[in-house]
């Protein structure tokens, strides 16, 4: 839908003291139903949010310990929130590696101790009465609250008191009370483990059942761990902003340079502002100063930084919860601008003679190619190669199967010349898409959210609108709910940025 009537978002403000106050204000509210993702130029606040300068102070191990543990749980509470597929996986070592070969060696003698007890003459339960106490235990742990006559009759059945009683008069039926704790995983496991437990079998062979008992045990665990995981993730949903907001104020109180790469990766995006308004000043009389510029605009211009193939700084720490999901990013707009950049180029060569039909195969084919473009064994230029042959055939055999005239050999060999170097940096048609995808993407991080409508799509970027739409959307989600969290904090660097140094210029860690 059209933006014209919109005020244009590329038109930076001028900014005053009100402009940096705005960052630092929450925009969240007591309301349940108010979203997460609201603009963070609100009216509320958070009394912990803003952090104040105050000189270095020496890092102690505790202080690393909190930091660490904090930055555990900020990140945790992160994944469990935006991530609606996260789950706790029980994830064994390799057996070829030292952990593994570890696990293994003392698992099995532990297993070996209690085949030598249970064969003893008489047999010894000292082993078989610790695993009954503790299946007992994870078998309670399983249950919800007033489920009373279960506990009681678990707690009932597996005696600890009662088994060693037994175990002196040689009278313990270990068989009967496996197959009782088997009954009892059956009412209790998720549907997903039913196959799992009717597996299990009380026979004769004890250690080999009370192996594959406490296997399973350990699968419902799993389950009884997601299964909280889903049922907390709508009341945290509520509490996130508020949540990791004040875990990072902790890790900021105990670690004085918290926010050193936040820091430069604000004053970098200022630079280039200054640079922009600079180089537009010398062509224009009316060009807009320094103190024009808008704090929102110069951050945008830094979360699209991060979006930059060549970006290679140190990931801000304020984004640190976000780092996989936007190096995702990262490489799906590469493909994106690789594909429509290909796109292009075909066009132009083929001419009228192009259809929607024959761009949307060469769009499919540049895509498949490009899948592995995440993977560090990728090899770009090779692909390129490949890609390029590949097209001149489907091009060929489009303009034959229609009666027209194939490419020429100097034709092919300039066709396949501009797709090889698509990547060089003075390509004239990447250079195009790479400017107008920003420009899209900037308009979009200027729009509020909820999304009421889109940005009108820049032209040549029709073939790859869905993949462009996708990032845009994932992106600015991502970045206002950033801001929304870590406004208050941008907003104290703002300020020793422009008003307590010497903007553009290195500055002293912001902290607490």
């Amino acid at each position: 839908m059209p933006l014209n009537k919109e005020k244009p978002c590329g038109t930076e403000e001028p900014m005053s003291d009100s402009d940096t106050s705005r960052l630092s204000e929450s925009t969240t509210s007591s309301s349940d139903n108010e979203s997460p993702r609201e603009s963070f130029t609100s009216d509320s606040s958070c009394k912990n949010a803003s952090p104040s300068s105050s000189p270095p102070k020496p890092v102690t191990l505790d202080d690393m310990m909190a930091t660490t543990r904090n930055l555990g749980n900020l990140m945790l509470a992160h994944e469990i929130v935006t991530n609606g597929n996260f789950q706790i996986n029980h994830i064994d070592p390799p057996q070829n590696s030292l952990e593994g070969r570890v696990k293994q060696i003392v698992h099995k003698a532990f297993w070996d101790c209690l085949e030598s007890e249970l064969n003893a003459d008489p047999p010894q339960y000292t082993y078989a009465i610790k695993l009954f106490d503790e299946i007992k235990e994870i078998l309670l742990s399983f249950l919800t609250p007033g489920t009373n006559r279960l506990r009681t009759q678990i707690c009932e059945v597996l005696d600890v008191d009662l088994i060693k009683q037994q175990a002196e008069h040689n009278a313990v039926d270990i068989p009967k009370l496996g197959g009782y704790i088997i009954t009892i995983m059956a009412k209790l496991c998720a549907p997903i483990r039913d196959e799992d437990v009717k597996n299990l079998k009380a026979t004769g062979n004890v250690v080999q059942m009370l192996r594959d008992v406490f296997r399973v045990l350990d699968l419902m665990k799993m389950d009884m761990v997601n299964y909280t995981i889903q049922n907390i993730r709508p009341q945290l949903q509520h509490q996130l902003v508020e949540y990791e907001r004040g875990k990072f104020q902790d890790i900021l109180e105990k670690t004085p340079d918290a926010l050193n790469q936040t820091t430069e990766w604000i004053n970098g995006s200022l630079r280039d502002a200054m640079q922009k308004t600079s180089g537009e000043s010398s062509s224009d009389a009316s060009g807009e100063s320094m103190d024009n510029l808008s704090p929102t605009l110069v951050l945008n211009r830094g979360y699209l930084k991060l979006l930059q193939v060549d970006y290679q700084n140190a990931v801000p720490e304020t984004l640190i919860t976000e780092d996989l999901r936007i190096q995702d990013l990262r490489h799906k707009l590469q493909q994106i601008k690789i594909v429509a950049s290909v796109c292009l180029v075909t066009q132009n060569a083929i001419g009228p003679y192009c259809t929607s039909a024959f761009t949307d195969h060469i769009k499919e084919i540049s895509a498949i190619l490009l899948q592995g473009i995440n993977n560090r064994a990728f090899n770009l230029r090779e692909t390129l190669t490949a890609l390029s042959v590949k097209l001149c055939f489907e091009m060929n055999k489009s303009l034959k199967e229609r009666g027209l005239t194939i490419l020429s050999s100097e034709a092919q060999m300039n066709l396949q010349g501009q797709i090889c170097s698509i990547i060089e940096k003075d390509h004239p048609i990447y250079n195009l898409i790479e400017k107008r995808i920003q420009e899209y993407l900037s308009i979009f991080l200027c729009l509020p959210y909820p999304y009421k409508r889109v940005p009108l799509l820049p032209g040549g970027l029709t073939t790859v609108q869905k993949e462009l739409e996708f990032v845009a959307f994932h992106f600015a989600n991502i970045v206002n709910f950033n801001k929304q969290v870590y406004g208050p904090f941008y907003a104290n660097i703002f300020r020793k940025l422009l008003f307590s140094e010497a903007p553009g210029k290195p500055v002293e860690t912001v902290s607490s």
